[in-house]
């Protein structure tokens, strides 16, 4: 089951607060200005910088 848009319109990434993408293949949120993904377990995101990936 995907995140729900209504999720994704508010939600932000904790360091910077900027919007985040949902990429569903790789079952996360991106942050395209600090350039990291936050993974979305079980549909719900995890939104901890220590769980977040550094993405290229």
């Amino acid at each position: 089951m995907p995140l729900d848009d209504g999720i994704l319109d508010i939600i932000v990434c904790p360091r910077c607060k900027g919007d985040l993408v949902y990429d569903a293949d790789g079952s996360r949120l991106v942050c395209g200005v600090c350039r990291l993904a936050y993974p979305v377990r079980d549909d719900i995101p995890i939104m901890l910088e220590s769980e977040a990936e550094r993405v290229e």
